[in-house]
């Protein structure tokens, strides 16, 4: 049988919106924090297994085990979208591990090979775009979703998300679910076909802010240095005192940028600078190192810690000293703040949550009686 859709397909996607939708008519799905993946299923092809990253590229090579399960899941002509996830266990059961899973693209063979026994990765599927000879793409999310729900209830091996038309249980979900990992809340028009490339859908993510030192900058590519500024280097201090680089600010409007590089020349230091000499010998967390993502440092400029800049993130990665998963918002300068007291224990952390009780729909927090 030949597969209605072929790759590269192009995922649908969402638009960001503050709060949890209210409109009748919508389903709600936890957002896994993980690769986006289509999987094309045609177990007489030649090629029985395609995994399409959001860019259309194959990541069959670096997932074997996910070929394995599926393979042996997926009896039928199908293609899914979803989320590749690796999960890690702790104290209160498992939880999504998104450094696990960023090693997971590695060039060596034997790398993939070892890494896919001991951080097996997971294809956690949330729609179904075509089944057997049928292309589903026109049909209701609520069609697809029940044929979803079918074909899992048929392979025991296939993990699909949960989901919800209560908004209330859409609510405790957002509050809760977080704690296994997670980033938020999808929400789909029950009534809504699936549109390639598009931003049909909503996702509402959680954001915090916190007060940060700004401890150096990066010049913007393409312009002279010194004229203008590309980011900013944020840090915040452990119980220690010891000053960690945690992210970086930046997506400033041309103009600002250019303010931003007259306003901050008095501070250009190296002097004494809590991350470079012998301080960056101790174990903290560094700006700029080489990784497997790139092969040289990157360029920045230390400035003298002593501006507080106030930003909005959503998450945070790492053992500690942990560190911004994504590239934080500016929000406002805060001259009021001590740098010193930029610290570590102003983050967020939500309660732990186990991921299998995310994938049954249970919400059960660690803390949920208080």
């Amino acid at each position: 049988m030949t597969l209605p859709l072929h790759p590269p397909v192009k995922p649908m996607l969402a638009s960001p919106v503050d709060g949890v939708p209210e409109r009748a008519g919508l389903f709600f799905e936890p957002k896994w924090d993980g690769f986006r993946c289509l999987v094309f299923a045609d177990p007489g092809a030649a090629e029985p297994l395609f995994l399409q990253s959001r860019t259309g590229k194959s990541l069959n090579r670096y997932f074997p085990e996910v070929l394995a399960d599926l393979g042996r899941a997926l009896t039928r002509p199908a293609v899914l979208d979803g989320e590749l996830v690796v999960t890690r266990q702790d104290e209160h059961g498992d939880r999504l591990d998104w450094d696990a899973l960023t090693e997971r693209i590695h060039p060596a063979a034997s790398r993939v090979k070892l890494l896919a026994e001991r951080t097996p990765a997971t294809f956690i599927a949330f729609d179904l775009l075509a089944l057997d000879d049928r292309d589903l793409c026109g049909e209701p999310f609520s069609t697809r979703r029940e044929l979803l729900s079918g074909l899992e209830s048929d392979h025991s091996g296939l993990r699909t998300t949960p989901a919800t038309q209560d908004h209330a249980l859409a609510g405790e979900w957002f509050r809760v679910f977080e704690g296994a990992g997670l980033d938020g809340l999808i929400a789909k028009d029950a009534d809504g076909r699936y549109e390639p490339g598009k931003r049909t859908m909503l996702k509402v993510k959680h954001a915090r802010t916190a007060d940060c030192v700004v401890a150096g900058l990066r010049w913007h590519a393409n312009t002279e240095p010194g004229t203008a500024v590309g980011s900013l280097l944020l840090g915040l201090h452990d119980d220690r005192s010891v000053l960690h680089h945690v992210g970086v600010v930046g997506a400033f409007p041309a103009a600002r940028r250019r303010e931003l590089a007259t306003s901050l020349a008095p501070l250009l230091s190296a002097e004494d600078h809590p991350w470079l000499g012998p301080h960056a010998e101790d174990g903290r967390r560094l700006p700029g190192g080489v990784t497997r993502w790139r092969s040289g440092e990157l360029v920045w400029e230390p400035l003298r810690p002593e501006k507080v800049v106030e930003v909005a993130y959503d998450h945070t990665e790492g053992a500690m000293p942990s560190r911004f998963r994504h590239t934080t918002q500016f929000v406002r300068w805060r001259p009021d703040r001590d740098p010193e007291s930029c610290r570590y224990d102003q983050l967020e952390e939500p309660a732990r949550y186990d991921l299998d009780s995310v994938l049954s729909g249970t919400v059960r927090a660690q803390d949920a009686g208080t």
